[in-house]
């Protein structure tokens, strides 16, 4: 955490030559957190100033705020955006905070940070809050024909709205409109389309084979969780967190808790930090599974898929022997897990991590060195390291560039500082690189797995707090102070110190943040997901320009959308 003098000559040296006054500008920290207030036409000059700067790298994320039912302590607006920074070079965060009247509209920063394209986008589709020089401001997440926005707090959270017609073929540029004289082919590649699972709309304009341009048009799979959130107690959010990435549901259930027991400042028990890893390193493996043979059966290795999901039904059967579930699980509690793992539990994970040894080596030996899929994926959507910045890549996309950077390491939490592991990275960018650290990353986590299993801490799965946690069922039906205890907890719900934090974990596919707002009540006052795969995807329609129809759907792929994160 870089200190206040640092900060405070950091804006003094940012707004020296402009009209703002930095002494009037408030610095406060929250749980640790940096969190810097100012005004909306000192945005540009600000962000300008960070990125000359190369200290904090990473635009994050950007959240809107509904302030009309919770006064922030420094924002008397209606409304707040609100910017996460990240540094690469410290790991360390920075918060920026700035306060909307219900007219008042922001400058994007799009021309600063790239990544910052869909995460206004979203907030003007859900809070209506406009951005003044955007290059696309339109509707992200809901359809063209909805009225309203849906997260204002006056917007009932019962109110659908149906869609009745699709939008044509358009682009986010100039020229919008396809022309009838062109030679120009236009192209619909989903949402019904094999590789693109019902979810996906990807629009090209096509010059022969080739991409000339293209656009994309999500929210097929569009809940609007985040909404929810607000109606539900925090231990009711746990289920809906298992439907954004389904692909690997514990992670997400982990990442939630984990954000609301740092605001609650509990610490879970050593016994439920190392079962909270195994599953997530088991929810890896399988995502990356997911993201192979599904990338593999795309470009006609269908070998290799039914080889891979061999060993993903097999994690699965682990899930529902510990809990009775097997896609989403609900297996994390806010204060450790719901329950001890079953007998012989681990050493049945210790003999899956030997049968996924010898899969990992057969499908390296199906897919490394196979002239096909090396010809399809080798020197095809390349990227750097500084183009995936600005879009806000992590996870193996970015180490695929080189980049060596991954939270379990490099901002480590529950024990992952004392395991043996290694970050495996790439060179390139390319889909072939991306392959490869994806294949390196399974084998790192039945490493992790291992150890674990074969060290497994003493004590409890859980803290006995009788504010946080619920009683077991035997206590429940044996005693009636156990009974009323389940009964206050579910109706009233934990009760939240009124506190804000971000919080995030190393994803399958990259940082998981969750943005959690709390006006001290039993459901979250906001509650903002930074989705992995949303920043990744908003680069798609640049990545495909100029390249193969064919090869969209491999670079599709590689990027491992998984939509119900996407859209949520």
């Amino acid at each position: 955490m870089i200190s206040k003098p640092i900060l405070k000559n950091l804006l003094s040296e940012c707004f020296e030559n402009t009209d703002s006054d930095s002494e009037k500008i408030v610095i406060a920290e929250e749980l640790g957190q940096w969190i810097i207030y100012i005004s909306a036409n000192q945005v540009v000059d600000f962000f300008t100033y960070i990125k000359k700067q190369e200290r904090f790298d990473f635009l994050m994320n950007i959240s809107g705020v509904d302030y009309s039912k919770k006064a922030d302590t420094k924002i008397t607006q209606k409304f707040g955006v609100v910017y996460e920074l990240f540094s690469s070079l410290d790991m360390s965060r920075l918060r920026i905070k700035v306060g909307l009247s219900e007219s008042e509209k922001i400058p994007s920063i799009t021309n600063i940070f790239k990544s910052a394209n869909w995460f206004e986008r979203e907030i003007y589709d859900m809070f209506g809050i406009v951005f003044t020089d955007h290059p696309y401001l339109h509707r992200l997440l809901t359809h063209h024909q909805f009225k309203g926005h849906p997260l204002r707090k006056d917007y009932p959270a019962d109110y659908n709205q149906a869609c009745t017609e699709s939008l044509p073929i358009h682009f986010a540029d100039d020229k919008k409109d396809l022309d009838p004289n062109s030679s120009m082919v236009p192209l619909n590649i989903g949402p019904s389309h094999p590789a693109t699972h019902g979810t996906l709309r990807v629009m090209c304009e096509l010059d022969g084979e080739k991409v000339n341009r293209a656009n994309v048009e999500i929210g097929y799979l569009h809940r609007c969780f985040e909404k929810m959130a607000e109606t539900h107690p925090y231990n009711q959010v746990i289920p809906y967190t298992d439907r954004l990435n389904y692909c690997s549901a514990p992670i997400n259930n982990v990442a939630y808790c984990k954000t609301v027991e740092k605001l609650l400042g509990v610490t879970v028990p050593l016994k439920a930090q190392a079962m909270r890893i195994i599953l997530m390193e088991l929810s890896r493996i399988i995502d990356h599974i997911v993201c192979v043979a599904a990338n593999a059966v795309d470009l006609g290795a269908l070998t290799g898929f039914f080889h891979l999901f061999t060993y993903r039904e097999k994690v699965y059967s682990l899930f529902e022997k510990l809990c009775g579930a097997r896609l989403t699980v609900s297996l994390t509690r806010i204060g450790g897990m719901a329950q001890e793992a079953p007998d012989n539990w681990l050493k049945e994970v210790l003999e899956f991590c030997k049968d996924m040894s010898k899969g990992v080596d057969e499908i390296d030996q199906l897919l490394t060195g196979n002239k096909i899929w090396i010809n399809r994926t080798r020197n095809v959507g390349n990227i750097s390291s500084k183009e995936a910045i600005e879009w806000g890549y992590t996870g193996p996309l970015l180490r695929a560039t080189g980049m060596n950077l991954d939270l379990r390491k490099d901002t480590p939490y529950y024990g992952y500082e004392t395991l043996d592991f290694n970050i495996p990275v790439g060179s390139t960018g390319d889909l072939y690189d991306r392959y490869l650290v994806r294949l390196a990353e399974m084998r790192e986590s039945l490493k992790i797995i291992t150890q674990l299993c074969k060290s497994m801490p003493s004590g409890d799965y859980t803290i006995r707090d009788k504010s946080i946690v619920l009683p077991e069922k035997k206590d429940v039906y044996g005693n009636i102070e156990s009974l009323m205890n389940h009964f206050m907890l579910v109706i009233k719900g934990i009760k939240n110190k009124p506190l804000e934090i971000y919080d995030s974990v190393e994803a399958a596919n990259g940082e998981l943040g969750f943005y959690l707002i709390s006006d001290g009540s039993a459901c979250p006052y906001r509650l903002k997901v930074r989705p992995p795969c949303f920043a990744i995807y908003q680069s798609f329609p640049e990545r495909i320009k100029g390249v193969q129809v064919a090869d969209v759907i491999a670079i599709l792929g590689s990027m491992n959308v998984i939509a119900g994160e996407l859209d949520r």
